[in-house]
């Protein structure tokens, strides 16, 4: 299946790190409060997702377009086999896209321990991210528009 990409996006792979990273601090700041943790999900599938197309578009010079978590980590995999033990991973979190957001018959009803887990996984994944490519979240400067 090809994919195609948004041609207003970045494409500046920092850009999407930077955004990776403001993703999962949102979702730490959203875990202070039980209500919140289907947004703590949304922000960490966002985070996760952002991340490897920031990732794919440093290793490939490519953007892609969706949202597909597993997709996104085999493209990733065949760069890196280092992504192989995300892939797990990237399946249970992919669900939090749609499901954390939207209201349905059967509300999706996140616990704590739950959320932390989440929350590890996608902590590590971006660390990763943040290895491979060398950003540092603390030294990188937006770009002004032109």
């Amino acid at each position: 299946m090809a994919r195609g990409y948004r041609t207003s996006d970045s494409r500046r792979y920092f850009d999407w790190l930077y955004y990776a990273t403001i993703d999962l601090r949102a979702a730490k700041l959203l875990m202070e409060d039980p209500a919140c943790y289907n947004g703590v999900a949304f922000h960490c599938q966002q985070c996760i997702e952002k991340g490897l197309k920031g990732y794919l578009l440093w290793k490939r010079h490519r953007l892609y377009d969706g949202h597909n978590l597993p997709w996104l980590c085999k493209q990733a995999i065949q760069e890196d086999e280092s992504f192989r033990k995300w892939m797990q991973a990237s399946v249970a979190i992919n669900r939090y896209y749609i499901e954390a957001r939207y209201p349905a018959d059967f509300l999706l009803q996140l616990d704590e321990n739950t959320v932390s887990s989440v929350i590890l996984d996608t902590t590590d994944v971006l660390e990763l991210i943040h290895t491979l490519v060398k950003f540092d979240f603390a030294s990188y400067r937006h770009k002004k528009p032109r």
